[in-house]
């Protein structure tokens, strides 16, 4: 493969590992690396960069924790296949189908600036009985409803409005904010819908619903989201890499 012209800037604060992950994630995303293209080895970017071989190795091992890159015993090092992508990044079902060319389109349920639920609060770490902004959205691919999504936010954000979340994403929104979620933990099931959720989806009696609880937070560890999401079945699916390494 064709070494990838990396800039490394040693003045920056931000650390060598860090830059180097973040051009390697750009080159993959943009399509500068396909799935299934060779990736560059260790020793060899190390020497090309001059940079360290932990340092190098860390910035590999992040794109393989995200599903981007796959070890594998007697092949090395390549770029995953394009499905991992959408599982392995910390984005928003908007930026998932937009990326797909997908044509996604929301349409605000509901936006309560004074909501209660005590699940919600300690998700976000605050007080029971704190008020909370909570959002209901239902989210098309095109012409087809996917998603009903329900958030809940701090009670700083209660000036969202209801252009602001039809427009884009919600991470999009809190990065306008200058709030970016970088570390989620997330539980994927499964359920029968019920009778309203049904109509909304345009979803038969027989047909189940993924689900997804995520709890996002900063780079300081506070929390900034809290949602609790259902998809169609058929519509989506949830796919991880694994490795022996």
């Amino acid at each position: 493969m064709a070494a990838l012209p990396i800039q490394i800037d040693r003045t920056s604060p931000v650390p060598l590992y860090h830059q180097l992950a973040e051009q390697l994630t750009a080159a993959i995303t943009d399509g500068t690396l396909r799935p299934g293209d060779p990736f560059e080895n260790e020793i060899a970017m190390s020497d090309r960069l001059n940079l360290s071989r932990p340092t190098v190795r860390r910035a590999i091992s992040e794109l393989v924790n995200k599903g981007l890159l796959v070890r594998r015993r007697g092949i090395g090092t390549t770029v995953a296949n394009q499905m991992v992508h959408r599982k392995a990044e910390l984005t928003s079902l908007y930026d998932d189908l937009e990326r797909e060319g997908r044509t996604p389109r929301t349409e605000v349920l509901s936006l309560n600036c004074a909501a209660h639920d005590d699940r919600a609060a300690a998700a976000l770490g605050l007080p029971s009985g704190t008020p909370l902004v909570a959002i209901v959205r239902l989210r098309y691919a095109g012409d087809v409803p996917l998603a009903i999504m329900r958030n809940w936010l701090p009670p700083a954000m209660d000036d969202l409005t209801h252009e602001q979340l039809t427009a884009e994403g919600l991470y999009a929104v809190l990065r306008a904010r200058g709030i970016r979620p970088t570390v989620a933990r997330q539980r994927i099931g499964a359920r029968n819908a019920s009778a309203e959720e049904r109509r909304t989806l345009h979803m038969s009696k027989a047909e189940p619903l993924v689900t997804m609880t995520r709890s996002a937070y900063d780079a300081d560890g506070s929390a900034v989201e809290f949602g609790d999401h259902c998809y169609r079945a058929d519509q989506y699916s949830v796919e991880v890499v694994v490795s022996d390494r």
